[in-house]
């Protein structure tokens, strides 16, 4: 049974990071390369949800809090 949903460091949180930072990027270059960049940031997120789902959480719900998480720019760190 399920306890707890909360987000955990770890756990796919760099792949996360580094999807936020590809689809980031993607969006300054033209063309076809933008498209590959972007693929493989949406590649990176199979990890997280493959996770989620082995631990039979809600793929869905967790990746969008992860999203959410990421996307907020917090002091001292890089993000």
């Amino acid at each position: 049974s399920l306890q707890n949903d909360s987000v955990v460091a770890g756990g796919g949180a760099i792949e996360m990071e580094l999807s936020k930072f590809l689809r980031d990027y993607s969006r300054t270059i033209p063309g076809k390369q933008q498209l590959l960049i972007g693929a493989y940031a949406k590649a990176l997120e199979i990890i997280p949800r493959q996770l989620c789902d082995n631990a039979g959480f809600d793929a869905t719900n967790i990746l969008n809090k992860l999203r959410a998480k990421h996307a907020q720019v917090r002091p001292g760190l890089l993000g």
